[in-house]
């Protein structure tokens, strides 16, 4: 058991900084407060963790790998439903580890480790996104000319990509609370697949709206 303690402690930590960091912001939380919050000594943070930095690489591993997980999926998605499903997923993903979302810019001009792997996460979100135009494309849910799939794969990446920037920037206050998370969330799913209405085949088209309509009308009361 007392060999299992310290790991315990590590997740632990991990957890704690998570959570305040999509609470308060990455640069407003220090180990500090990480550590006081935890109950423990600033020494037993720096045991596990001895630079903010590794707290920060070490939540950011943890989503890469998950994203990575999601983004696989992507060549399933054959129609609008599947298509839903899929961004809602991916938009709840990043509402988990929102603070690199928010606090983006930020960490990338401090953080040359995150710099380099967040390029790798827009190529792979991109991927992804062309895989699931191509998909839909196949069974004829959607029409599009090869030559439209990578600027409008690249225009839902960006949407993807500074979603909860544009949340917060709207509604600095309460934007990224966790009482605002499904409202934003299904705005994010909607204003990216939005941008395929052009493309989608009627029936698809429809379809569309009806989800959009389905999963929003209860948020308006």
């Amino acid at each position: 058991m007392a060999k299992k303690a310290p790991r315990r402690t590590a997740e632990r930590i991990l957890e704690v900084t998570l959570e305040l960091f999509n609470r308060f912001g990455e640069p407003n939380v220090s180990t500090t407060l990480i550590s006081a919050e935890m109950g423990i000594s600033p020494g037993n943070l720096y045991y596990h963790y001895p630079a903010k930095d590794e707290l920060i690489n070490a939540l950011f591993d943890r989503y890469e790998v998950a994203l990575n997980s999601l983004l696989n999926a992507s060549d399933n998605v054959r129609d609008v439903e599947d298509a839903w499903f899929f961004m809602h997923t991916l938009f709840e993903l990043i509402w988990q580890y929102r603070f690199l979302y928010r606090d983006l810019n930020d960490l990338l001009s401090k953080n040359r480790r995150l710099e380099t792997h967040f390029q790798t996460v827009l190529k792979n979100k991109t991927r992804s996104v062309k895989a699931l135009l191509d998909s839909m494309n196949r069974t004829g849910a959607l029409r599009m000319d090869s030559r439209e799939m990578e600027p409008t794969a690249t225009s839902m990446v960006v949407v993807l990509t500074y979603w909860l920037s544009f949340e917060y920037v709207r509604d600095p206050r309460k934007a990224l609370e966790p009482e605002s998370a499904q409202a934003a969330l299904l705005r994010g799913a909607q204003h990216v697949l939005n941008l395929l209405v052009p493309y989608l085949e009627a029936g698809q088209r429809a379809h569309l709206l009806s989800l959009v309509g389905a999963y929003t009308s209860p948020l308006a009361h």
